[in-house]
């Protein structure tokens, strides 16, 4: 008899994990929860631990977590089938340095959580940076192409940690979250302290466990290379963001099935508060995603760029061999100023994140002032440059015919508010471009900037990136940025060593290993490690940790940093484009030529939501800007997180503690639908 009222009684049948038989229970529905528990596990009749067990509702996929809930407020009749399994189970997970780490993740709790309770296993802090990703279709077929003929990687491949603190049900250790925590790595070498090493499992291969976390490993052959997915235009690279999870719900709500693997990584890009002596396994992991999003062309950099980058781990692998052979002094505190200082250029703040000085704010906001070259892209490829004398103040570019012409009216006046900066360096043919894609009411209106010099150049693009996010040179951030552009020429400006050149065959190094298979192919071995050492002699006295951190800023300063794509239909438009998510804006590219459309920044924007029935986002910007759009690679819901989980990091301080406003990230995130 099926019946949900009253006192009525009727049957209903369960199932418990890892036992055969079904359990039938005479019920009511007005018995909460937590009573159906009891009779069931009365009825079992095995002593055993039942406290991380819960019922699943097979039919509607969800938990039955809320105990005091009965079964009529749940909708549970007799057709239900309820199973009675336990919350946390066995996941394996790809990190960013392509390690696999099997261990024991709640299957009930939201993503959210989950991510948190991984990255308190795995000793990486801010875990609101970081989440799972399921690897979708197509960029799984080139591998399984191949899989024929390969073996499958063996068990000793997988780092297990079920043995870890949070696994076992005790809290995290509260020393790793809290503001006075003695250092827990080497602040040069990025090698864990002791104490740090018995964090991980009981057993004598936690130093071991924990190295494969906090330090790099020697990078994979090209073979290995060329068998793994490689975007080759962006809707391939759109492919690599569809899979996300969605962080409002529960892994078994979304599919995941217990020993399935999945992709830890750092979705949104805004590392905030990094510092060697606590985030050794953070910063080796956020190094190695961007490692190979660079050696798989996930990002576009110039072969200048993959240069630097490749001196950057030939320098990592040579001060790591060097640092195995050698005593090292943990006195040395010269190097680790240098790595402070390194940090300080590190972080990427949205707008409103950084906290400036008041004195400099009420003062006269610095000018610029300066002979430069304007270029103009006229039709049939032909460019007009001419040299123009240039007045930068507040956010505005203003250009005039000469020096003495500047107390009149302008040629042209450009408001940077919004803009795309975009870099055009060479520094070997001494060429110092930046690009300004400036919002026009029908588009981008183009225009390029030539410096004389690395100094000019540097200033004036320090200037231009803050004034794309509404912020004028009086910021604190200005100096730093400067700073942080010049170290980054410094790097590309080497001059051939005669020794480097003539003896490369001395150096044990595999130069196919540091960079991406097009330069494999353009250059032979020789040539290729020749380049690399030339690079490498402005990085040779980088400390291991050092090396890492100047690697991610490098990365940081690609025009494409920190850009997640999706294939979109905006309202009205009868073609698909490519959306552009940024920690700070949107931009709708092209699809065909890859060239940016329109810019839209957070700081401009009042509302966003999604209409759930045709799945299209709707956002409204100031100044009755307003766009909507369906997104056609992944689900909206993905997107929708991705806008609001930006704002959400926006609102993190170094005054605060690191406890994180849960319920303000699902109210931005979550959506209704």
């Amino acid at each position: 008899m099926v019946s949900s009222t009253g006192s009525h009684t009727w049957e209903l049948k369960l199932t418990v994990e890892g036992v055969e038989n079904e359990f039938p229970l005479q019920v009511t529905g007005d018995l909460h929860v937590g009573g159906l528990m009891l009779k069931l596990v009365e009825k079992i009749k095995i002593a055993q631990d039942w406290s991380d067990y819960a019922f699943w509702w097979e039919q509607k996929k969800c938990w039955l977590l809320k105990t005091h809930w009965t079964l009529d407020k749940y909708g549970v009749q007799a057709d239900a089938k309820l199973i009675f399994t336990t919350q946390h189970k066995m996941l394996r997970l790809r990190l960013p340095n392509m390690k696999t780490v099997r261990l024991k993740v709640s299957f009930s709790s939201m993503v959210f959580r989950a991510v948190s309770d991984i990255c308190k296993m795995l000793n990486i802090r801010r875990s609101e940076e970081l989440s799972l990703l399921k690897q979708s279709e197509g960029t799984l077929k080139k591998k399984k192409k191949k899989d024929k003929n390969s073996k499958e990687p063996a068990t000793e491949d997988v780092l297990n940690l079920c043995n870890s603190p949070v696994n076992s049900g005790l809290p995290a250790n509260p020393g790793l979250y809290s503001k006075t925590m003695t250092p827990l790595y080497d602040p040069v070498s990025g090698s864990p302290a002791s104490s740090t090493i018995t964090w991980f499992s009981d057993g004598s291969s936690n130093e071991q466990n924990c190295s494969i976390l906090a330090l790099s490993h020697p990078t994979c052959s090209p073979e290995v290379l060329a068998e793994m997915y490689q975007p080759r235009t962006l809707a391939d690279k759109a492919k690599l963001n569809a899979g996300w999870l969605d962080s409002s719900r529960s892994l078994m709500e979304q599919g995941v099935q217990e020993e399935d693997q999945l992709l830890l990584r750092f979705k949104y890009y805004t590392f905030f508060d990094l510092n060697p002596k606590y985030d050794a396994v953070r910063i080796n992991q956020i190094y190695e995603q961007a490692r190979w999003a660079i050696m798989l062309e996930e990002i576009d950099c110039t072969e200048e760029e993959m240069l630097i980058f490749a001196a950057l781990q030939a320098q990592y692998h040579v001060s790591k061999l060097s640092l195995s052979s050698e005593t090292q002094d943990p006195t040395c505190e010269p190097e680790v100023d240098e790595v402070e200082a390194a940090l300080s250029n590190l972080e990427v703040t949205l707008e409103g994140g950084s906290k400036s000085n008041i004195l400099e704010d009420i003062t006269d906001i610095p000018k610029l002032a300066d002979n430069l070259k304007l270029v103009r892209p006229k039709k049939l490829a032909l460019k007009a440059i001419k040299t123009y004398w240039f007045v930068f103040r507040d956010t505005s570019i203003s250009y005039f015919k000469n020096k003495e012409s500047a107390q009149g009216e302008p040629v042209e006046k450009l408001n940077l508010k919004g803009c795309e900066v975009v870099p055009d360096v060479n520094v070997a043919a001494k060429k110092f471009g930046i690009k300004l894609l400036i919002p026009v009411a029908d588009g981008m209106n183009e225009v390029y900037l030539r410096c004389d010099n690395e100094d000019q150049y540097a200033r004036w693009m320090a200037a231009c990136v803050l004034a794309s996010k509404g912020r004028t040179m009086a910021d604190s951030s200005y100096q730093p940025e400067v700073q942080k552009i010049l170290s980054f020429l410094q790097m590309k400006n080497w001059t051939m060593c005669s020794q480097a050149a003539s003896e490369p065959e001395n150096v044990d190094m595999k130069p196919e290993c540091f960079v991406s298979p097009r330069y494999t192919k353009k250059f032979k071995s020789k040539q290729l490690t020749a380049r690399i050492l030339e690079a490498h002699q402005n990085v040779s006295q980088m400390s291991l940790v050092e090396a890492k951190l100047r690697f991610i800023q490098a990365w940081q300063s690609l025009p494409e940093f920190g850009l997640s794509y999706y294939i979109v239909r905006f309202k009205g438009s009868k073609k698909d484009d490519v959306l552009g998510v940024s920690y700070n804006r949107l931009i709708r590219i092209d699809m065909a030529t890859g060239d940016p459309i329109t810019t839209w920044r957070f700081s401009n924007m009042k509302q966003w939501n999604v209409n759930w029935e045709i799945r299209q986002v709707a956002i409204e910007f100031d100044q009755n800007v307003s766009i909507a759009f369906t997104c056609l690679s992944a689900d909206c819901k993905i997107i929708h997180e991705y806008i609001g989980g930006y704002i959400f990091l926006s609102t993190r301080s170094k005054d605060h503690n690191e406890t994180l406003d849960e319920e303000l990230f699902h109210k931005l995130t979550g959506g209704q639908e």
